[in-house]
């Protein structure tokens, strides 16, 4: 008896002890599986989706045994060629274990690289890229907000799928995610400032219809008459379907406006003719009584849908908007900055010394989308029409990258941030600063900013010339010369750099060469466009044509054609060019080239009369007296018309179904 009694005050005092040491080392073990995201769901994960708190805790210790079992058979499917076989176990891992980023990596690449390709239509394939997107962005980053990689691995599908042109279907891509962010955000304004009012009304509006409804008391009576007569807005459970509104009240938008294809088929006419439900939203919508209450659902549902369907914090958008560019959201590069930013912001001291390359990476996507803002940063888009967006140079995000009076700029931001970073890491933005500036010296020179293109080779001389260790010589050269000699090569290496270039050039003919009466600069700068242009033509690598029959370069020829008639266009609504100047130029440009007045006329009055009217000179100087109607405009209008419709036979019957009831 006593035997037994000692053996088990014996047992006692290790169970006391085990417990005591386990107790102790239990923080330590929690936090290296924090740090290694190696913990379960055994907690309620804070904003996460239910089934991630359910599934995570009603296995017990078996998910581990599970989930290593699940990660060896789906690498060796990857491996084998077994993309769609891998969904379902890859799926499973998400749920049993939402808090490994790896896996949603996984996953979500094998969507939208492998699967993606493998199918056979077009449609298809846009379908599997949105939906890795969408993994990605809607559940594992709601699983795993504050994760870096997670941010890094979204904002590289933005820059590299979409807006890259390696996949075959690379311009559908642009066009479906233009149209989808066009109907949610609508035309955003041209002016800076504007733009940034723009989206703080999104980031300032109400979370809730209810509290939409207490700060505009009018929407309620508004809501009453949408849900009444309106049903193709009320979801299956009787709630309004906000993107559903939001993308008709965009069409409308678009066909009262901006759409060129509207206007050249007659588009609103057709509709008031044929289709009462048109008439009655466009009765509604255009109702001075409720002018308020629709500004107020509009900013509302446009909150509510970033933040619910696509986990994005329309506050952090204003502020991005605000400190670093006129960003467009309907450009993907705009979106990869906006998730590497965030995962750098989110993620700050978040990392072990270890893993400093994910910051320095993510980082990276930063400065890369800002320079490709810089080169397309600038978005036309018609909803109507069936052709890829528009993308031209934008040069104000140049000092978003570099700084200026007011600005420390990005790269500045980012060198401090990363000088001590073992491996040399500040010489990766220095490499980039080398290019960069490179590029935004031959953009201002095409413009004919002389003085700034000088005072940017100047810098690099400064840091990379003269003032490099050892000195040398190579930005001791006229500017002109300099910038002959790196266009060499250029354009094969980066086709979009072409573009960049010739409307640069253009840009600068017409305010130059027509605003200044300077016809000799005119010439210069459309003999180099058409130069460029058939340099392109007479390439063989642009003749590449894809499985779906578009070419994967083609494309820039085809903005380069029609280069001249864009950058007129743009240029006429650019708000950063004085009116006085605009005015010399719309009236001196059939001199040297005619027909640009009337094929850009109907497309560019509306938004021009608006900014007209809040300029003084609309006081002394009738709009019509300031930009009067081009000769023969109504024959014009004809002969574009029947162009489009040779081109694009059957546009009415789908841009009318786009937006009748069905």
């Amino acid at each position: 008896m006593k035997h037994d009694r000692l053996i088990q005050g014996i047992s006692a005092c290790v169970a006391a002890v085990s417990i005591t040491a386990g107790g102790m080392l239990l923080p330590s073990i929690l936090e290296e599986a924090e740090d290694s995201t190696l913990r379960y769901t055994n907690n309620v994960v804070e904003g996460a989706p239910s089934w991630i708190n359910t599934v995570g805790m009603s296995i017990g210790a078996l998910r581990g045994l599970l989930v290593d079992y699940l990660w060896i058979k789906i690498q060796q499917m990857q491996r084998d060629g077994l993309y769609f076989e891998v969904m379902a176990d890859a799926e499973l891992i998400t749920k049993l274990q939402p808090r490994f980023p790896q896996v949603w990596v996984f996953h979500a690449h094998n969507m939208a690289y492998n699967i993606s390709v493998a199918t056979h239509t077009i449609e298809e394939r846009w379908e599997w890229v949105n939906e890795g997107i969408r993994l990605l962005r809607e559940k594992g980053l709601r699983a795993n907000p504050d994760d870096l990689e997670l941010h890094k691995e979204l904002a590289f599908f933005f820059m590299h799928k979409l807006d890259g042109n390696a996949d075959d279907a690379h311009l559908y891509y642009k066009r479906m995610f233009a149209e989808r962010w066009h109907h949610l955000l609508g035309e955003p304004p041209d002016d800076w400032d504007d733009r940034i009012a723009w989206m703080k009304a999104v980031a300032d509006a109400p979370r809730t219809l209810a509290d939409a409804i207490e700060k505009e008391p009018l929407l309620a009576e508004l809501l009453g008459i949408l849900q009444k007569d309106y049903s193709d807005f009320i979801s299956n459970d009787a709630s309004m379907n906000s993107e559903e509104m939001l993308a008709h009240i965009s069409q409308l938008e678009s066909i009262a406006t901006h759409s060129t294809v509207a206007k050249e088929f007659g588009l609103m006419d057709q509709l008031r003719m044929q289709s009462p439900y048109f008439n009655q939203l466009e009765k509604l919508y255009s109702n001075p009584k409720y002018k308020q209450a629709w500004k107020t659902l509009i900013s509302t549902f446009r909150k509510q849908a970033l933040k619910d369907e696509y986990n994005m914090d329309p506050q952090r958008m204003y502020e991005y908007t605000r400190d670093i560019g006129p960003l467009d959201w309907r450009h993907p590069q705009t979106h990869a900055l906006y998730w590497a930013r965030r995962g750098a912001d989110v993620g700050r001291g978040r990392l072990k010394a270890n893993d400093i390359y994910k910051t320095l990476n993510t980082d990276r996507v930063q400065l890369s989308s800002l320079q490709a803002l810089a080169r397309t940063g600038r978005i036309s888009y018609d909803p109507f029409s069936q052709e890829v967006p528009g993308r031209f140079p934008d040069p104000r995000f140049i000092d978003s990258v570099i700084g200026d009076d007011d600005r420390e700029g990005l790269w500045n931001e980012l060198y401090k941030k990363h000088y001590f970073v073992r491996g040399a890491g500040s010489d990766t933005f220095t490499t980039f600063l080398k290019n960069f500036l490179g590029s935004a010296v031959r953009e201002w020179y095409r413009q004919g900013e002389t003085e700034r293109a000088q005072t940017l080779l100047d810098k690099l001389d400064a840091y990379f010339g003269e003032g490099a260790n050892p000195p040398n010589t190579v930005y001791k050269v006229p500017l002109d010369v300099w910038v002959s000699e790196q266009a060499k090569g250029e354009y094969e290496r980066l086709p979009a750099v072409a573009i960049s270039d010739v409307m640069a050039a253009l840009r600068y003919a017409y305010r130059v060469g027509i605003g200044q009466n300077r016809p000799e600069v005119f010439e210069e700068a459309l003999a180099f466009a058409n130069n460029v242009t058939n340099e392109f033509k007479q390439n063989e690598y642009n003749n590449y044509t894809t499985q779906f029959g578009t070419g994967r370069i083609k494309d820039i020829i085809g903005a380069l054609e029609s280069s001249a008639q864009i950058t007129f266009e743009q240029l006429m609504i650019d708000s950063t060019v004085p009116f006085e100047e605009r005015i010399a130029i719309w009236g001196g440009v059939d001199a040297l080239q005619q027909g640009l007045r009337p094929r850009v006329y109907d497309r560019i009055v509306r938004r021009l009369q608006s900014q007209y009217a809040q300029n003084p000179l609309s006081r002394i100087r009738p709009f019509d007296q300031a930009f009067p109607k081009p000769p023969g405009l109504n024959a014009w209008r004809q002969k574009m018309a029947n162009e489009a419709a040779a081109a694009k036979g059957e546009a009415t019957d789908n841009a009318a179904n786009s937006i009748e009831r069905k």
